[in-house]
């Protein structure tokens, strides 16, 4: 197996014990998971932050190892640094413009690696539906050629949720546009993902 493929040992023991423990507890509505299965080459799978456990989804549903992009102070508190180690994710500081953590993942990316993200930068904790996306998401995808898959989360962390929702939408390319149009149209697409999720929820 190609080492950028290997799953830590934590990142293993979480997507095959705890995985099927985590989507019974929660009870989460998986749209389009299928397009997970077409991956292949340089991905970016990038959307909304409501929870600190929005990431465990998609790591329990992809076959393939995502390595995914997290702030720095889970890195520096003990009581998280164990889990975001141990699941290979890559430690951004938000409080400066961080290179040496876009540099790794575009090096993965590079190796034909998998990178989850959050173009939001933070857990929206705001009334506003979806924050502003940062560039880094679109940037790194036209550095790398990397197709990025967007995906909607809305609903409650709640025990045996009722409504809480991911759709993944269809992956797509932004090698040809500027980076303002890029950006618009993956905060767009994820946008209407959400949408999509209440209105169905609504029915």
């Amino acid at each position: 197996m190609n080492k950028i493929y290997k799953m830590p040992w934590l990142y293993r023991i979480g997507r095959f014990i705890l995985g099927p423990i985590f989507m019974w507890y929660y009870n989460p509505k998986v749209i389009n998971k299928e397009v997970l299965d077409t991956i292949d080459g340089p991905t970016l799978i990038a959307g909304n932050h409501k929870h600190l456990y929005d990431q465990c989804m998609t790591i329990v549903l992809s076959k393939k190892f995502v390595k995914y992009m997290a702030k720095k102070e889970y890195f520096d508190d003990w009581k998280t640094r164990w889990f975001f180690k141990g699941v290979g994710c890559i430690s951004v500081n938000r409080q400066v413009k961080d290179s040496g953590s876009k540099e790794e993942a575009i090096e993965h990316l590079n190796k034909g690696g998998i990178i989850g993200l959050f173009p939001e930068g933070t857990r929206n904790k705001t009334d506003k539906f979806l924050l502003d996306f940062k560039f880094g998401t679109v940037s790194m995808a036209q550095k790398t050629d990397a197709t990025i898959i967007p995906f909607g989360i809305t609903g409650d962390y709640k025990f045996r949720s009722k409504n809480l929702t991911i759709r993944y939408g269809k992956p797509f390319k932004v090698n040809d546009m500027s980076l303002e149009d890029a950006n618009e149209k993956l905060y767009n697409a994820v946008k209407k993902l959400m949408e999509e999720n209440i209105k169905e929820e609504n029915k």
